[in-house]
């Protein structure tokens, strides 16, 4: 069954379903908005050409995004967000690798406005049919019943683009809520870009009764005035928010706060320390991954161990692997492998079925962790972008981490440079604080004390930027 029916089935229509600055909407309003729109985007020139339709959304986060994903949802297509940080040739690979059917455009995008022939009732969200194209796989890809395509945030490699089923989203959103414990006495204060974290989010939280509170601002004294109207209860943000709300001088206590969830990169010691002590509460980190959704989740050791990942949420299995493809011992680093409920189906391009991914269940994350004696699992990076030195691995994740508590560093990048006697070694790009100036030397000496000397980057070299996914990881080349 779709799961906008499955969400109006579990709905009480009278409570608040999303609260913004200028809008309160229950779950009977959003429904109901959701399907006039519904029967808009249906009745749209190209739509009817697809027995399962891919749509792409353009729109910014807000309550519009919400009410537009959920019509594209219940009109049975399948929903390809398009994020507003794309350039113009990524958007149009984007629809070339999907074989969109066409493009729902929110109010306020203008990206090929000019091109919409439709526009929706009591609404300026506007259709854009595109060229009739096939997927080479379009058979095996209708019998999955898919509800959403989402293409990772691209750190290293080429997006294979991820297909979800609607049967698989309800599974993925049960198995995390078997650890947040969502449900309809929770205001959920929402702060990351909508078109990168939807599906094990906010259709989680309408699923299960909550009310989701849409911030509008960054600025620490604006999410916590939003927070205080509101009395939320959770909120779910990146770290980068809770090292602004950790610095506010206000006072403002928060006593409604139930649950703070750090997603999307990872999260600092010190910035954790900051919001305990601002807030009295832990930053309870979880590691997401677009393929599985939530299974590991810091719920139970958020105070003592706060840059751990947590243990498996109850529905998951996890296993540290080394090369060869067998579990590691206990506090050595191996790939992160997992199993569980609310896998993805397929990778879109190249086409591969989950079967064909996996090996007896399990995928492999190319994620490399340590799991201490506790059973808590601790990431340290990603397996392409480890550093060999002549034999011996630098995991760049970790010399960053380093790097970036000297006061004159904001942000650092660690890479390899060819050598031609030790193969490869490390070198550091960082941007400085505001004032301060580049000692390289001093620089690489600090490092000096706190690292093994192959881990130590030879060179350091001031930039003024670093690239960055739209999740605000550091893009690796």
């Amino acid at each position: 069954m779709n799961i906008v029916e499955k969400i109006a089935m579990r709905a009480s229509a009278e409570r608040w379903a999303l609260v913004a600055d200028d809008v309160e909407m229950s779950y009977g309003e959003l429904l109901e908005q959701s399907s006039r729109m519904a029967e808009w985007l249906k009745s749209c020139p190209g739509f009817e050409n697809s027995s399962h339709p891919r749509i792409g959304l353009a729109c910014v986060n807000g309550v519009e995004y919400i009410i537009l994903a959920l019509a594209i949802l219940k009109a049975g297509a399948c929903l390809v967000p398009v994020a507003d940080e794309l350039a113009g040739p990524e958007r149009e690979e984007l629809i070339e690798r999907t074989a969109l059917c066409g493009l729902v455009l929110g109010s306020t995008t203008e990206w090929r406005r000019d091109e919409a022939v439709s526009h929706a009732p009591s609404s300026t969200a506007a259709w854009l049919p595109l060229e009739a194209r096939h997927l080479d796989h379009e058979t095996p890809f209708a019998k999955l019943d898919p509800a959403f395509i989402r293409f990772s945030s691209g750190t290293t490699g080429r997006s294979k683009g991820v297909v979800l089923s609607h049967v698989k989203l309800e599974e993925r959103i049960a198995a995390a809520n078997a650890a947040l414990h969502i449900g309809p006495g929770d205001r959920v204060l929402w702060m990351l870009p909508m078109a990168h974290h939807f599906a094990v989010s906010i259709i989680l939280y309408l699923y299960h009764g909550a009310c989701t509170v849409i911030g509008t601002s960054h600025l620490a004294t604006e999410v916590l005035a939003t927070a205080e109207r509101t009395k939320a209860t959770v909120i779910y943000g990146s770290p980068f928010h809770y090292s602004l709300l950790a610095a506010d001088k206000s006072g403002f206590s928060w006593p409604s706060l139930r649950l703070a969830v750090s997603t999307a990169a990872p999260l600092t010691a010190s910035v954790a320390a900051a919001f305990q002590k601002r807030f009295a509460k832990p930053l309870v980190q979880g590691f997401g991954i677009i393929e599985i959704g939530l299974p590991l989740l810091n719920t139970g050791d958020a105070a003592d161990a706060p840059t751990a990942v947590g243990r498996p949420l109850p529905a998951f299995d996890v296993e540290l692997r080394g090369d060869e493809g067998l579990p590691v011992k206990p506090e050595s680093i191996g790939e992160l492998w997992i199993r569980g409920p609310g896998m993805f189906d397929a990778y879109l391009s190249p086409w591969q079925p989950l079967d064909d991914v996996c090996v007896d269940g399990w995928f492999a994350t190319g994620d490399l962790a340590e799991m201490d004696a506790a059973g808590r699992v601790f990431i340290r990076g990603r397996k392409k972008s480890v550093i060999n030195v002549s034999g011996m691995k630098v995991f760049p994740e970790e010399v960053e981490a380093l790097m970036e508590k000297h006061p004159s560093v904001a942000r650092c990048r660690v890479q390899g440079l060819h050598h031609e006697v030790l193969g490869t070694v490390p070198v550091a790009d960082v941007i400085l604080k505001q004032g301060e100036a580049l000692d390289s030397r001093a620089l690489i000496l600090w490092c000096r004390k706190s690292l093994s000397a192959y881990k130590v980057p030879v060179k350091v070299r001031q930039v003024d930027a670093l690239e960055l996914t739209a999740s605000g990881k550091l893009r690796r080349v």
